[in-house]
């Protein structure tokens, strides 16, 4: 077995409410720790699934969902790509690019999804640290760049931190990139900040050497589904398709797919929720003496004094049902992230958090 295997510490799921309910013996549980819609998944997208049932028997091409997508946000099936969540087409991206002597290159305090893929991969993997804004720092990115360089992961709102960056600090940073540089802007929580003027959709930077990715599994409801499309130069996607499985998604991830791309009510229904319920959540934390980092995601970011802090706000909140999520083995075992949730999770995170009291 490879070093880079047998090394690797991999990625660890948010705590489920079957598990918590069962360890602390509670009736009820809420979960505010991996970032999934509260209000399920879309209504249209399980229709169509449900329709899709009578033809299980038949492999899945994903041309309809691809042709769907292209024909969304106005590019072609050439330049289109689907597959098992964004992390799926992040590894076809690692294995099909990177080369022994080759690097990968993105921020410390991000999604770490990427890190485990890569560092498997067997590849040198540098990060640069955060700005004291808690932002992505594009200046050191594009300073750290060397010769060995390869891919450099940006992911935008960042994950766990919710914060941007934008049109105008991308369009500086993108100067200093070589052209034989891949950027992966990850834009998982895309529909959250696309109408903020300041957010550079990757739709509209079309260079050959940057790879748009986004889920289904945020503002849609569909983690469970896991369905991931990416949109890149079609020299890329050629190029992918050749490496990734040939029949993801499945038969229920395309008809999901198509599903919610056409269900724009639950779309509105879910940003307009999301925004209610992040005013709410941010405000009563603050009242209650904790600073929450502003977010363009559905999910904002607490930071605390010590360890010691983050561990006591986190127990002392999933002993009484609630779960959030510590950032400890996202390199920031300061930090917790909560999940916003519907207006009624919201209510019973901040009553509960009554209780616990202030961490210190």
């Amino acid at each position: 077995m490879p070093l880079s295997i047998a090394n690797l510490r991999p990625y660890i799921a948010g705590r489920s409410t079957e598990e918590v309910a069962r360890t602390y013996r509670l009736q009820r549980v809420v979960k505010l720790a991996s970032n999934e819609n509260p209000l399920g998944p879309s209504p249209l997208a399980v229709a169509r699934m449900r329709e899709s049932l009578d033809h299980l028997h038949l492999y899945p091409t994903g041309l309809d969902l691809r042709e769907v997508l292209a024909a969304k946000f106005g590019t072609k099936v050439e330049n289109t790509i689907t597959g098992s969540g964004s992390e799926g087409i992040m590894a076809n991206i690692v294995r099909t690019f990177l080369c022994d002597d080759d690097e990968v290159l993105t921020s410390e305090g991000t999604f770490i999804g990427f890190q485990v893929l890569a560092e498997g991969r067997g590849v040198p993997f540098r990060t640069v640290a955060l700005r004291p804004d808690w932002h992505i720092d594009l200046v050191a990115m594009a300073e750290a760049i060397n010769e060995q360089t390869k891919i450099i992961y940006l992911a935008n709102p960042n994950n766990p931190t919710g914060t941007m960056f934008s049109k105008s600090e991308f369009d500086q940073f993108y100067k200093h990139v070589p052209e034989r540089v891949l950027i992966i802007l990850d834009e998982a929580y895309f529909e959250y900040a696309k109408d903020n003027a300041r957010y550079p959709d990757s739709m509209f930077y079309r260079y050959d050497n940057v790879i748009t990715l986004r889920t289904f599994s945020k503002i849609y409801g569909l983690a469970g589904v896991r369905i991931g499309y990416g949109f890149a130069h079609e020299n890329l996607i050629a190029n992918l398709m050749k490496v990734k499985l040939p029949f993801e998604p499945s038969s229920l991830g395309n008809a999901a797919g198509i599903g919610a791309l056409e269900d724009r009510e639950f779309l509105h229904r879910s940003l307009e929720m999301n925004a209610r319920g992040m005013r709410l959540v941010r405000e009563g934390l603050k009242q209650m003496g904790y600073e929450s980092i502003a977010s363009e995601a559905n999910f904002t970011m607490l930071p605390m004094e010590s360890e010691a802090a983050a561990d006591q706000f986190t127990q002392g909140l999933v002993e009484r049902g609630v779960i959030v999520r510590p950032l400890r083995n996202f390199g920031m075992p300061k930090c917790v992230r909560i999940t916003i949730g519907t207006d009624e999770e919201n209510g019973f995170l901040l009553e509960t958090l009554k209780q616990v009291g202030v961490a210190v």
